[in-house]
């Protein structure tokens, strides 16, 4: 990823590339071209990245090298992952399990499946139905109540009813 991939106008991460053992290509497919959300979080985390490196032009590497700029190397790459997530206090991951982890919560979230489609590459929509696993909500039953426009009121005394009533016994 360049600098010139981040659209901090627009709020959005452009993936062109791919970075596949050492080298940069282009991705396999048009599909695999895509832009995704940049949420506040990551935003001001790559804010602060992009103030601290050196390497600050359109063309440079977001994650280079701190001392010739060029790709980090795999081995250093993934001892450096490691390290955070030791720090992190997060078990072993692969970088895979991060793409997983974002359609996950993503589609926990409440993001629409074609959306989430779209932002993850995939030409099959069977495949986002596969990879988001399914992550339960606090948010389901106020999903379910906007979808069916539930009466405010009735419900709720009838479940806080129903609630006293399996507590006390």
């Amino acid at each position: 990823m360049r600098w010139s991939d981040v659209d901090w106008p627009a709020r959005r991460i452009r993936g062109r590339r791919n970075f596949v053992r050492g080298e940069i290509g282009t991705p396999k497919s048009k599909r695999s071209t895509r832009a995704v959300p940049l949420g506040d979080a990551l935003g001001g985390a790559l804010d602060r990245h992009y103030q601290a490196t050196a390497y600050q032009g359109d063309d440079e590497l977001v994650f280079a090298h701190p001392h010739t700029g060029k790709p980090i190397d795999r081995s250093r790459l993934l001892k450096r992952f490691k390290a955070a997530l030791r720090r992190a206090g997060v078990r072993e991951v692969r970088f895979h399990d991060l793409r997983h982890t974002f359609g996950t919560r993503m589609a926990g979230a409440g993001v629409p499946m074609r959306t989430l489609q779209g932002w993850m590459g995939h030409r099959d929509f069977k495949t986002t139905l596969m990879y988001a696993d399914y992550l339960p909500s606090e948010r389901e039953v106020d999903l379910v109540d906007v979808a069916f426009g539930a009466q405010s009121g009735a419900q709720t005394e009838r479940n806080s009813a129903h609630l006293s009533d399996t507590q006390s016994a």
